[in-house]
């Protein structure tokens, strides 16, 4: 097929270009027939430009075009001018083309979407029809600043003295966190690697090797319940470091998200960011990845609480809980359909309901103010530090669980309330530190690892592993920006004999812990050096460098939250003799 190469794009040409003649190629994005000049908006990634087609002066040109609609691919010569009517919402929107000479590349059908920006079209459709979704220049935008992350984060680690390496993507299955994908081996049958959730073990390999400094941007897989800001498949910045401790790892961090910021955003951020143990996180904003945005903290009234004589209070301080309260300034005003959907979304997190009070024109009112006497009320509307025209929502019982429902509670209300389009262009950085080691599972009944099964414990905790394993605190940092989890890493395990512990303590036997890493027990008995690392999440970077709250609208080929490709529609059976070839029988599903 010939065509007319383009010497320009779409979206280049301004004033100065006036008296060029050049070639476009692109989609035609509108065309409008006023008889005898036909005007088409041609469309590349670069932009659109105007081309005009004057039957009067090229009578040729006419017939050719008189069949092209939206969407179809051709090639435009033509002299570049001022236009008469300039359109002052697109950079070429000075000048236009008169056309010379134009040809068809390709007919399209008709799209079952427009292709605009403010699409009103469900995603499932767009998902369906993802090609032509990218064709939106929203969309195009973020890949583009998707792009300038990567080739930043390649020059900034190299700057930094980094290596770059790849670990291997078939990799052994070794389930101490979320659920591998498996991958069936032909040739060994019976057998199965694991995609990777994370290099983590390989790149402390590379540190057992002797490369000091490593990065990877790297492609990860986790079978996990999906939702807005996860995919089972996506990308991070791999980062390990030898001969190093926390405050290195957070040092390089905090250069690379400045450097991030200022080259993509051109902001400026303030280093050192503001850092939050995890045990603060939870009593001051109910969550370990905290939305410094949002107004309000949660206020502790357990010691007022146990005299309130509100049962619901009291009963919980007995037991050992606490009672915490959340003041939503200003929101008195909410109507008792706002409040029932409130107690509903507390309850999703846990909570058996939601006590609140409204205090309004001196008025004290809510869903328990008949069941203590004024004075009390007055006394917890003073503790809570609550002012005319305020609304407070309570949650009692165990310390977690009462800290997560109200942080879910203070980003319903900042929802409600219309709050983060208020902040929607604003930044609020920092990091949570000190969290819990282990938790304790009552479903396995045994402890299982917060992080993971290598970080290393602070050392003044150490002790702790025997005594009280519970208030063991890790060598574990998360970066959180606006509410999201961007980056999260540790100091690692480089001794055998505490990795060996650290087994023993999740109930690992040591064949099982042979079993399952015994290639990393061997490994850290030839000389490991102390390391640390941090995994950004390039994604969720992307999301909030463009400001989307749907990771879809940065990965381009995206799964739905139920975990298909609606576009070539993965996954799918496969043929009897593929499993036959691999030694595999399906089991119906029931």
């Amino acid at each position: 097929m010939e065509f007319q190469k383009r010497t320009i794009t779409c979206g280049e040409l301004r004033p100065k270009d006036a008296g060029r003649t050049v070639i476009l190629n692109g989609w035609v994005n509108a065309r409008r027939d006023y008889g005898g000049v036909i005007f088409i908006d041609l469309r590349d990634r670069n932009g659109v430009t105007q081309c005009v087609v004057d039957s009067s002066a090229t009578p040729l040109l006419a017939p050719s075009i008189k069949d092209v609609r939206n969407e179809w691919v051709v090639w435009v010569k033509g002299l570049v001018r001022m236009r008469e009517n300039p359109n002052p919402n697109i950079p070429t929107g000075l000048i236009e083309i008169i056309a010379e000479d134009i040809g068809i590349i390709n007919s399209a059908d008709v799209t079952p979407f427009e292709i605009v920006d403010d699409l009103g079209t469900n995603e499932e459709l767009r998902l369906e029809y993802r090609y032509l979704d990218l064709r939106r220049r929203v969309l195009q935008k973020n890949f583009e600043v998707r792009n300038t992350l990567y080739q930043i984060t390649h020059q900034f680690f190299a700057e930094e003295g980094f290596t770059e390496v790849e670990t291997p993507v078939l990799t052994k299955s070794t389930p101490e966190g979320a659920r591998d994908y498996l991958v069936p081996s032909r040739v060994n049958k019976g057998r199965f690697y694991a995609l990777p959730q994370s290099p983590q073990l390989f790149k402390q390999l590379l540190m057992v090797s002797g490369f000091d400094k490593y990065m990877q941007i790297v492609k990860c897989f986790r079978d996990e319940d999906l939702r807005a800001d996860r995919q089972p498949e996506f990308t991070q910045i791999d980062v390990e470091m030898s001969f190093v401790d926390q405050e290195d790892i957070i040092a390089l961090t905090e250069r690379f998200i400045a450097r991030v910021w200022h080259e993509v955003l051109d902001v400026k951020l303030t280093m050192p960011l503001r850092r939050i143990s995890y045990e603060d996180a939870m009593n001051l904003y109910g969550s370990d990845k905290p939305d410094l945005r949002l107004s309000g903290e949660i206020v502790d009234v357990t010691a007022s609480s146990a005299t309130s004589g509100f049962s619901v209070f009291t009963n919980a301080v007995e037991s050992g809980g606490v009672v915490k309260a959340f003041v939503a300034s200003g929101s008195a005003s909410f109507s008792r359909k706002q409040i029932d959907e409130l107690t509903e979304h507390a309850r999703t997190y846990g909570a058996k309901g939601m006590p609140w009070l409204k205090y309004s024109n001196g008025e004290i009112t809510g869903s328990f103010a008949k069941a203590i006497d004024q004075s009390e009320l007055q006394a917890i509307i003073k503790n809570v530090g609550a002012a005319d025209g305020d609304l407070i929502v309570f949650a009692a019982g165990e310390w977690e669980r009462s800290c997560i429902v109200l942080g879910a509670l203070r980003q319903k209300i900042a929802i409600q309330n219309g709050e983060f389009e208020r902040v929607a262009d604003s930044y609020a950085l920092c990091w949570v530190t000190e969290f819990p080691l282990l938790e304790y599972s009552d479903e396995e009944k045994r402890w299982v690892a917060r992080h993971h099964p290598f970080t290393s414990p602070m050392s003044a905790d150490v002790a702790l592993l025997t005594t009280d394993p519970s208030r063991a605190r890790a060598m574990a940092y998360d970066l959180v920006i606006n509410g999201y989890e961007a980056a999260g890493g540790s100091i690692r395990i480089h001794k055998n004999e505490v990795q060996n512990e650290i087994f023993s303590l999740l109930g690992m036997s040591n064949d099982e812990a042979q079993t399952k890493f015994g290639f990393l027990l061997k490994a850290l008995r030839y000389g490991a050096p102390p390391h640390g690392g941090i995994a950004f999440g390039f994604d969720r970077l992307v999301m909030v460098l463009v400001g989307t709250d749907n990771i879809r609208d940065v990965v381009a080929f995206p799964k739905t939250t139920s975990g298909l490709s609606l576009m070539d529609g993965c996954p799918t059976p496969v043929a009897q003799s593929q499993l036959d070839q691999l030694g595999i029988q399906v089991k119906a599903s029931s």
